[in-house]
């Protein structure tokens, strides 16, 4: 879910890099199911590590139960009281249900040139290459054009039921959106896709595809990844200090 999105254009803009020279190589971590507090300290253990990693990471994950995440400035009773584990993310935006979706995160090391964009134009960048991947399946994805109205309130607002700039629809309906991160390590941007119940493709499908989108619209090689002991470690720091306690995930 975009944050900063006071600038207009018609259609999100590539990536500067494209067509020139060699290939960006990107790692891919097609990651197993982990519980809430995990998948998150992972994500933002991806990001205190990236420098040492030297080049992007795609993460594509799932989830051990029926979770929610609430955005980083959000109030914790803005996720619903029925059964699902709440954790607070790391990154912006609205509440996200993940249920039946396919949850992933891009991770940029500081210097590379797409941490360097400014916000608006990565989240057009790395949506489009999501829009690439779901327009191989039998929807016709299109980009969000407008910004979240003024009016709506951002610490209470569910993500999928608020459309912003270069969000992902399929028939008019949000399929895809995200939010963001940035430090002096980097930038992380977390994603889900969710299509309103159950997946109507099969995952793996989705999976597949998504990557495929990646390479054509980046450019980008995707090569396996397996998790540096040092990425588990900080996780699990990143698990006891701050995502399994209340003091993080109740702190408004």
């Amino acid at each position: 879910m975009v944050l900063d999105s006071d600038r207009s254009g018609p259609q999100a803009p590539m990536p500067r890099d494209v067509g020139k020279g060699a290939p960006d190589t990107w790692d891919l971590w097609l990651d197993e199911a982990h519980t809430p507090a995990d998948n998150m300290a992972l994500d933002e253990a991806l990001l205190l590590t990236s420098a040492a990693r030297g080049r992007p990471v795609l993460r594509v994950y799932e989830w051990d139960r029926p979770a929610v995440t609430i955005g980083y400035v959000q109030t914790h009773d803005a996720a619903p009281d029925d059964g699902f584990a709440v954790i607070r993310r790391p990154t912006g935006g609205g509440v996200v249900f993940h249920d039946h979706d396919v949850t992933y995160s891009v991770v940029v090391p500081a210097g590379h040139w797409l941490a360097g964009t400014d916000r608006l134009e990565s989240y057009g960048i790395v949506n489009r290459a999501v829009q690439n991947g779901l327009g191989r399946l039998t929807i016709a994805p299109s980009l969000a054009q407008k910004d979240i109205a003024k009016t709506v309130d951002r610490s209470r607002m569910v993500c999928f039921q608020t459309p912003t700039r270069y969000d992902v629809l399929a028939s008019g309906r949000k399929v895809a959106g995200s939010a963001q991160r940035r430090m002096r390590e980097g930038l992380l941007h977390q994603g889900s896709i969710h299509f309103g119940g159950p997946l109507p493709f099969p995952r793996d499908r989705i999976v597949d595809l998504m990557c495929e989108g990646f390479r054509e619209e980046l450019g980008v090689s995707l090569v396996p990844y397996t998790p540096s002991e040092d990425v588990l470690a900080t996780g699990q720091q990143l698990v006891r200090e701050r995502y399994a306690t209340d003091a993080w995930n109740r702190r408004r």
